[in-house]
């Protein structure tokens, strides 16, 4: 286990009356490789809350003044790994074929691919769930080798816990970090910040009131993880805040930032 794991189990520990381990393996794959030029996540209602997590990582970029990544959101409520027709999201002249310039034209890509990397996360309970954990593996496997095929990059979006259920977390860090090891694919930790979080400041309020889907804040938050791991840089002090109050957003940033050094093993 990461010194990562080790501390924010003992954190959990203290905040929440005791938790296991939140996993015993660590990742193998930490870093995605050059920057990416487009990516298209895939996913479900996490990804697309709040105006999307596309639009949140568009934000950071812009702040810190990075090279434009084109972006596609392409999401089904409540689903997970087995709903989605990846191949056909990588079809000629489909998603991805246009896209709108800031001055609201539209621009007709061209791209020697349709995208560079494909971001990936399955149904908030999948991976743990006695009945869907198998397809988890199945439609991982399946997936990756489809993006590999089209030239890109698959990652996977490790979800967060229920803020009800957070035992949920152990078993969700676990499962990504072995499947994204198994297919030598990054993985982002996003369901740790969140674990972390709600350990040292819960009245940040990263959930929604159904205590499943993400605030603003938690949206901001998954956004900002996901920049850190994928671009490798830090998102400390960049101004962009999604409207949140800016010491919110800047102990988010920190957390983000936090947890991508502890999860990949970096200094």
């Amino acid at each position: 286990m990461t010194a990562m794991l080790r501390r924010l189990a003992l954190a959990l520990a203290l905040a929440l009356g005791g938790l296991p381990a939140l996993a015993q393996t660590s990742p193998r794959v930490t870093e995605a490789g050059p920057a990416p030029t487009s990516i298209i996540w895939i996913g479900n209602s996490f990804f697309y809350f709040n105006n999307g997590i596309t639009a949140h990582v568009g934000g950071l970029l812009r702040a810190a003044r990075r090279p434009d990544v084109r972006a596609s959101l392409v999401t089904i409520s409540g689903s997970g790994f087995d709903w989605h027709d990846v191949e056909s999201y990588f079809r000629p002249n489909a998603i991805g074929r246009y896209s709108f310039n800031p001055d609201n034209t539209i621009r007709f890509n061209t791209p020697e691919r349709l995208f560079d990397m494909a971001v990936m996360m399955d149904c908030s309970q999948c991976p743990l769930h006695p009945d869907l954990k198998g397809p988890f593996d199945v439609y991982a496997k399946r997936h990756a080798e489809t993006v590999r095929r089209h030239g890109a990059r698959p990652v996977f979006f490790m979800s967060w816990a229920y803020e009800d259920k957070p035992e949920m977390t152990a078993g969700l860090a676990e499962a990504y970090t072995r499947i994204g090891n198994a297919l030598d694919a990054l993985v982002i930790p996003a369901g740790l910040a969140f674990a972390r979080v709600q350990a040292e400041r819960p009245e940040a309020g990263i959930y929604a009131p159904d205590r499943r889907h993400p605030s603003l804040a938690g949206t901001y938050l998954a956004a900002a993880v996901s920049y850190a791991a994928i671009f490798v840089a830090s998102p400390v002090d960049l101004p962009y805040t999604a409207g949140l109050d800016p010491k919110l957003a800047g102990y988010l940033q920190q957390v983000a930032w936090r947890t991508v050094q502890d999860y990949y093993g970096r200094k």
